[in-house]
């Protein structure tokens, strides 16, 4: 007898990728340790098979499919503007904070924190980004919370803890605390300085009440915010805390929360401020200088979740070509197929080498280096641009690297399709940032010379490198508003290959120079040259392929 339902049988499919270690990547084991944290390296691959794991991986999924639900009122009719989270998400959280991705790296001394943290980010992001979103605004608050010294001793030994306690309680009678931030507003966006939220003093010194509305307030269960509100001498940032010293619920109306294009995960909200009790940090009519710390930590983040979600579908990309044939031959085999996946591993390489010398910098700036400080300033408004700018482009090739397969939602690949855009639009989009470098060149010309001399280090290693460093003054020397993303995307190509001219193997480094340098490239991934290493980009970037 013929059985049966013969046409069930799945065949040329490839398994799951879950588990897998998300650490094994070379450019960031080699960035760990080139930047001072190699102390962490056993922490790294801990985390790294953890969200690599079935169970992680899962709790990702379900987050992102049970979303978040606004409850303004209790049963009784008492509003509480909570927002309920599905398990999945409390689990992400709980291991996120334990491992240091919120504010622990402020409390810890040794010279390497801040990197570490970040290369943990690069390895755990690779569950869900959205749960990312709180851990950073937590890390960014600390520095600008230290401007009012009294504040932070109260706080900042809870925000630099490793303990997740989602309930809204007292602040200072909980284990460890989450940040959020409410900066921008429905007229002016990122032109944080028109705000009409306003903040009046009251009797007691250092308190205000707050009247406005905010536009985009992620994460609104955090435990205290950081305001942008027009005080009497002007713009001027304020810690608003969700429940007050006597255990009463401040007033922080969640109008509703944000259908958002990805990220969905994570509660993107307006809340609403009406007699809001809140506290002045640093003086008034220096809001913005005293978040300006804050910016920083959260740009690094942009860009290091960016090189996560580029690494995550590269791997995705490179498991299904390694197990999939077509036309008699594995799709890893193919050639074609071969230049797409090494075309991406440069571009995740490239970014993921940025973003660790982009965290030891900042790591190096909290430290007192001036040098560093400076870099720092232009080398983060410079990778924010342009690795986020990088981050759609390449999860679409990666997602076509999986046929069909990867339209479907089952792959997990339109969620991270979808996460893509967020990071070049949050914390300024591309203009912002563009016009922050230009800002940077005229009115700190240190950091101009910081990145000269960053790019000095490779200088005659290769000389597509000089040529490109040649044309960088040339740009700089005629910059302008109109062509500020030319000179920004410039400054960016030049800075990802000095490093790799100087740290990664010669066929990476060399292909990198001879494509996004030279212009022996086409305009889509998959493009580079027949003088390309391709195997020696494969057998770096997925190992076991070569």
């Amino acid at each position: 007898m013929v059985p049966t339902h013969a046409t069930h049988d799945v065949t040329n499919q490839p398994p799951p990728l879950a588990p897998y270690d998300t650490s094994e990547d070379t450019a960031l084991l080699e960035g760990l340790r080139r930047e001072g944290a190699g102390w962490a390296e056993e922490d790294l691959r801990r985390i790294g098979r953890l969200a690599g794991s079935a169970k992680a991986q899962e709790w990702a999924e379900l987050a992102n499919r049970h979303e978040p639900v606004l409850r303004t009122h209790d049963r009784y009719g008492h509003r509480v503007d909570e927002v309920e989270f599905h398990p999945s998400w409390h689990h992400l959280m709980r291991v996120a904070v334990a491992e240091g991705q919120a504010g622990a790296p402020w409390a810890d001394p040794r010279p390497g924190a801040h990197v570490a943290r970040t290369a943990g980010g690069l390895a755990w992001g690779h569950t869900d980004a959205g749960h990312g979103c709180p851990t950073s605004m937590t890390y960014a608050a600390v520095p600008a919370l230290r401007q009012q010294p009294e504040l932070a001793k109260v706080y900042e030994p809870l925000l630099t803890g490793r303990e997740y306690d989602p309930v809204l309680r007292v602040p200072t009678e909980k284990p460890g605390l989450l940040a959020g931030m409410g900066m921008t507003e429905k007229q002016g966006g990122s032109d944080v300085r028109t705000n009409s939220t306003t903040a009046t003093p009251t009797a007691e010194p250092g308190v205000y009440t707050l009247r406005g509305h905010k536009w985009f307030t992620s994460a609104p269960m955090c435990d205290v915010f950081l305001v942008l509100a027009q005080a009497p001498d002007g713009l001027s940032c304020f810690l608003v805390p969700r429940v007050l010293p006597d255990g009463s619920r401040n007033t922080f109306r969640i109008q509703r929360l944000k259908d958002k294009l990805g990220n969905r995960s994570n509660a993107s909200s307006e809340p609403e401020f009406d007699g809001t009790v809140a506290w002045l940090v640093g003086p008034e009519g220096r809001g913005v200088k005293t978040i300006i710390e804050m910016v920083n930590c959260t740009r690094l983040d942009c860009v290091m979740m960016s090189a996560t979600l580029m690494r995550k579908t590269l791997v995705e990309a490179g498991h299904h070509a390694r197990h999939r044939s077509a036309f008699g031959a594995r799709l890893v085999d193919q050639p074609l197929m071969r230049n797409v996946l090494a075309d991406l591993a440069l571009e995740s390489e490239a970014a993921t080498t940025l973003t660790l010398r982009l965290a030891g910098a900042a790591d190096r700036a909290v430290r007192g280096d001036e040098a560093e400080q400076s870099f720092r300033r232009i080398a983060t408004a410079v990778g924010k641009y342009w690795v986020t700018k990088r981050g759609p482009a390449f999860t679409a090739e990666a997602l076509e690297c999986l046929g069909g397969n990867g339209y479907v939602e089952d792959s997990g690949m339109p969620r991270h399709y979808r996460e893509a855009p967020l990071l070049s639009i949050w914390e300024g989009s591309g203009n912002v940032n563009a016009l922050d470098v230009l800002r940077a060149l005229v009115r700190e010309p240190g950091t101009a010379d910081a990145l000269f001399a960053e790019l000095a280090l490779a200088q005659g290693a290769d000389a597509r490198l000089d040529a490109a460093v040649t044309r960088l003054r040339g740009l700089l020397a005629s910059a302008s508003e109109t062509g500020a993303r030319r000179l920004v995307e410039q400054m960016a190509l030049t800075l990802q290959a000095s490093l790799l001219v100087r740290h990664a193997p010669a066929p990476v480094a060399d292909a990198f120079c001879a494509t996004r340098l030279a212009g022996d490239w086409g305009h889509a991934f998959g493009t580079l040259p027949d003088s390309a290493d391709v195997s020696g980009i494969l057998r770096r970037a997925l190992p076991g392929e070569g």
